[in-house]
């Protein structure tokens, strides 16, 4: 059975950390690309981070990029998602996603498997 399960959220004071991991179990990382979304209350769900199939190729939104790291252990075929300098608007549900292919390329797929979330909530 394929599965994606994310553990990691919590609550957290701005400018905290957290580290979010998704768990994947009925195939390899080697045969997906891993997406890393997100869904604020009232908000549409928005990409926040991918890594390729080989691990290679990797790609964050605008805003994430320079506080947020995408990185996987192949051998307990788990993605985390390293998260710094969190802030209020960063609350939301994350979820990981996947999608089969080798391309060196991980967004802009329509994703095949959805993990059930973890809530992150920043907040003094």
């Amino acid at each position: 059975q394929l599965q994606l399960v994310e553990s990691g959220g919590g609550l957290v004071q701005p400018g905290g950390s957290l580290r979010l991991s998704c768990a994947a179990s009925g195939f390899t990382l080697d045969r997906v690309a891993i997406g890393w979304f997100r869904q604020a209350p009232g908000k549409e769900r928005e990409g926040v981070s991918c890594i390729s199939s080989s691990g290679a190729g990797t790609n964050y939104a605008d805003s994430m990029k320079g506080r947020f790291t995408i990185s996987r252990d192949s051998a307990k075929n788990t993605v985390y998602l390293q998260m710094n300098s969190l802030k209020p608007e960063d609350t939301a549900v994350y979820y990981c996603a996947a999608t089969f292919t080798l391309s060196p390329r991980c967004h802009g797929y329509v994703m095949d498997y959805w993990g059930k979330g973890t809530l992150v909530t920043v907040s003094s």
